[in-house]
């Protein structure tokens, strides 16, 4: 599939020809990172870092919070990829530092090698040295304990020449268990294709900044479909995953839905659908991805208003159930709950809510046996969804942040706080 890539100096995101010239200057790399993030993993390069020239730890980790990141340039230590790990990056990319034995001491399905080549040769420190080592003999040494591979034809980079469909082919059948991406002159929807026909990413950087390569023909180019009309199913689900229901999709809607980020999808009778655009039930787009079969795709959307089904329910399968459901209904109630109920106490008394908190918290941890523990974990999930929705938190930001915690791989002993020690 397609990877875009942001490449960062100064700040801000730029495009080299061949490492060396700038050719253009894209401005801050946040919005970009928002724009790409949608269509999967997207690599940010600190080309300040790669070259010694200073660094940009800052931008780096925060567009590490807005997309899931593979981050790399000037990564050089076991201890430097650890702290890009424990910051959030999907993956580290390590060039320079490539040797087994420091991505051997990382996790592998986390940490990809860049092979950066001139017509075969392997360079390294932001492709200014020349190794004298080739690319394939390289990519047998690291293929073992690296999770992913990056080969970038740095003279192709910037040039939109076009893709060595031949090279890169044979680059993975070499690479083994690793998965390969390529980098370097892929300007055509054509290319990413047959790169993901033959098991390989691509990544793009110039062709998806000039328009020559949009992000939704990109997206689009591995997909297939059986139906007479061309469409791709599409399910369409919550940010937890729940099904919300099924629509369709086209080139031409996935490009409204991209450009717009919002839920756009193509009706078999009327052509290009904006959902909620007459309802208010509209959806923001979060993420996109084609299954294992490129035939069909899922949406990720934060859905407002009533809900995706034109019933004005939440899913096309009814009303949701537990959690969500408890979440929805304490959301409803804030605010309107009638007087003299429990809900309107506990939204009017915050020391209530704090006393029950800590009370259903110590139930739950002296609970025995799995009865008393369901019940007491119910208590506590009801009262904890009381504050987080008094607070403005919703269960997917707590889930978002869980998912985002456990990218970390540096972990803390977990002991209990002194107070709480003692009154074991």
């Amino acid at each position: 599939m397609i990877v875009p890539s942001i490449d960062i100096m100064g700040g801000r995101a730029v495009q080299l020809v061949g490492g060396k010239d700038k050719a253009l200057d894209a401005g801050d790399p946040r919005p970009l990172a928002e724009q790409f993030g949608v269509v999967g993993e997207i690599a940010v390069i600190d080309l300040d870092a790669a070259l010694g020239q200073g660094s940009n730890e800052a931008v780096v980790g925060e567009l590490c919070r807005i997309a899931r990141c593979r981050v790399g340039g000037g990564i050089r230590s076991v201890e430097s990829a650890r702290r890009w790990l424990d910051a959030g990056a999907a993956c580290v990319i390590l060039g320079t530092a490539a040797t087994p034995e420091i991505l051997g001491a990382l996790p592998r399905e986390r940490v990809m090698a860049a092979l950066d080549a001139v017509d075969g040769e392997v360079v390294v420190n932001g492709w200014r040295t020349k190794t004298g080592a080739r690319v394939v003999d390289r990519l047998r040494d690291l293929r073992e304990v690296a999770g992913g591979i990056l080969a970038t034809f740095v003279e192709r980079e910037g040039r939109m020449t076009g893709l060595d469909l031949e090279r890169a082919r044979e680059l993975a059948a070499l690479a083994g268990p690793a998965h390969l991406t390529v980098a370097g002159g892929i300007t055509a929807a054509s290319e990413v294709a047959a790169l993901d026909k033959a098991g390989i990413d691509a990544q793009v950087g110039m062709a998806l900044y000039t328009g020559r390569l949009p992000l939704a023909d990109a997206v689009a180019a591995p997909l297939v479909s059986d139906r007479p009309d061309g469409l791709w199913p599409t399910v369409v689900t919550d940010e937890s995953g729940r099904a919300l229901g099924l629509a369709y999709s086209s080139t031409d809607s996935l490009r409204e839905a991209l450009d717009h980020r919002r839920g756009v999808y193509h009706s078999r009778r009327r052509g290009i659908w904006v959902k909620g655009e007459t309802t208010g039930d509209t959806q923001e787009l979060l993420r996109i991805d084609a299954d294992c079969d490129r035939d069909a795709l899922r949406f990720t959307v934060r859905q407002r208003g009533r809900g995706f089904c034109h019933t004005g329910d939440e899913t096309c399968w009814g009303a949701p159930a537990g959690l969500r459901a408890l979440e929805r209904r304490i959301a409803d109630r804030l605010g309107s709950a009638p007087p003299g109920s429990y809900t309107a106490r506990l939204t009017g008394d915050p020391g209530l809510l704090a006393s029950k908190l800590r009370e259903e918290a110590r139930e739950l941890a002296d609970a025995a046996g799995a009865d008393a523990g369901l019940c007491e974990a119910a208590d506590l999930f009801y009262f904890a969804l009381v504050k987080m929705v008094q607070s403005g938190v919703r269960l997917a930001d707590v889930e978002h942040e869980l998912d985002r915690r456990a990218l970390a791989v540096t972990r803390r002993p977990g002991d209990a706080k002194p107070a709480e020690a003692e009154r074991r």
